[in-house]
């Protein structure tokens, strides 16, 4: 009872304010107080009259956009960085081992506890450096 006398009152406000013009200025407290309605109350779409339903629910879900949105920007993004001594180790495992692949340095890395994928492994660190000792050993041989 309490939400719905909340909500009427609200509604009224929003018309109080708008008297002159023909469109709704609806700001975003207000649209945060009818998606929060909509998650408190069941009925609340019985007693919405200044917009449609479909709206609060769009605005609801453009809530999670912006939040989405925010939370992307406002942290690191992409995956976390390799620490430097990891791939210290994978460049000397490379170059010493230079017949070895990114599987098989995976394998050992593995074996050593570092968790960390074959993807970053081939990519990044391992990459070109090794086709350059691979090619140079198959040349002297």
């Amino acid at each position: 009872m309490q939400a719905e006398i909340i909500a009427l009152r609200h509604q009224l406000t929003v018309l109080q304010r708008t008297q002159k013009q023909k469109r709704l200025i609806i700001n975003r407290g207000d649209r945060f107080l009818w998606v929060w309605l909509s998650r408190l109350w069941s009925g609340w779409r019985d007693s919405l009259m200044i917009v449609k339903p479909e709206t609060v629910i769009g605005w609801h879900r453009q809530g999670f956009r912006w939040y989405w949105t925010w939370k992307i920007r406002h942290g690191r993004a992409g995956r976390p960085r390799v620490p430097k001594e990891t791939r210290d180790l994978i460049r000397t495992m490379s170059r010493d081992n230079p017949l070895w692949g990114a599987p098989r340095i995976h394998g050992e890395l593995m074996k050593l506890g570092i968790k960390i994928s074959e993807a970053r492994n081939t990519s990044g660190i391992v990459g070109t450096s090794s086709l350059k000792n691979r090619v140079a050993v198959t040349s002297a041989v």
